[in-house]
């Protein structure tokens, strides 16, 4: 596979009270900054090809000197239809996380694996799955897990139906962030996105860096993928990291692509080329904390007035 891939550093310009980041030249102290790999590929329903492209792009990652590689939503397998999808559907000890496990211990980074199609404890019983974000360190442990809690049921004219309830259970509860070598990482998946309650319950949590893996489709992904990643890197001050399916799986579904990462003032600081591959971004957290100071957002809240926004509107 041809691997393409874009550098881009995030750096912060610092004249007075202006902190807008711009594209710099990479000067020696950037490399110390942590460097995050963004990966894009087009899952099909065969689960052995799918590992063997992320493998290769996880292994480029890890070359290039990225300490944390990021897989997008359905980074297993993207199947034709509810029932394909729950019958290749496996439990976090099968066979396939076994050979992720070993992947991050070979090239010794952490990975993020954006949405495995996860049979639960109550797969007997409802037979049901769980769109499950899984962490894995560098010696291959699961140090996080969290379960899609937002399921896509929409209907979008020229896209078709999707009906993610139809196979999947929403999960019960967000994950606390974690301490990862490039910065404290906030779990969420695609749909998320749409809910900046759950990012700036993240972002108050503690995360720096909040990750969407994602299958975007053809018509929302032109129109709202950029500027959603935007406003809750925007709102929360935090680096965000898209890792997107692009391509045509099969002949039932198609996703738009464009992985990326946005730093917390909102400028997309790297993304990936058309079809599989990968881009690299620098995690500059001495930035995020002088944003942070310098525009204190999260002071000036006043819950006491909207502190019931997650309600259904009546």
């Amino acid at each position: 596979m041809e691997m393409t891939f874009e550098a881009r550093i995030g750096l912060a310009e610092e004249n007075g009270f202006s902190l807008r980041p711009r594209a710099m030249a990479i000067f020696s102290s950037s490399w110390e900054l942590p460097l995050v790999a963004v990966c894009q590929v087009t899952s099909t329903p065969d689960k052995q090809q799918n590992f063997k492209t992320c493998a290769e792009l996880v292994r480029e990652a890890a070359r290039l000197g990225a300490c944390l590689a990021f897989l997008p939503e359905a980074f297993d397998f993207v199947a034709r239809d509810p029932a394909e999808t729950l019958r290749l559907s496996e439990p976090l000890g099968g066979n396939l996380l076994g050979e992720y496990t070993q992947l991050a211990r070979e090239c010794g980074l952490w990975l993020s694996l954006g949405g495995f199609h996860e049979r639960g404890q109550d797969w007997e019983q409802t037979q049901k799955i769980y769109n499950c974000h899984v962490l894995l360190d560098n010696k291959g442990s699961v140090v996080a897990t969290y379960r899609k809690t937002h399921l896509c049921d929409v209907e979008i004219p020229g896209q078709g139906p999707m009906r993610e309830s139809n196979s999947t259970i929403p999960g019960p509860s967000l994950e606390s962030p974690v301490s990862t070598p490039a910065g404290k990482v906030g779990l969420a998946i695609c749909y998320d996105m749409r809910f900046p309650e759950l990012s700036l319950a993240l972002a108050q949590a503690g995360a720096e860096i909040l990750t969407y893996p994602s299958a975007f489709g053809s018509v929302t992904g032109p129109a709202h993928w950029e500027v959603l990643l935007r406003a809750r890197a925007i709102e929360t001050q935090c680096y965000v990291v898209a890792a997107a399916q692009c391509g045509r799986h099969h002949e039932k579904r198609a996703s738009y692509g464009h992985s990326m990462v946005v730093d917390p003032w909102g400028t997309v600081v790297a993304r990936c080329s058309e079809g599989p591959g990968l881009c690299l971004a620098r995690i500059d957290l001495r930035y995020l904390r002088q944003l942070r100071q310098q525009l204190p957002v999260f002071r000036h809240r006043r819950p006491d007035l909207y502190g019931s926004l997650g309600h259904p509107r009546s």
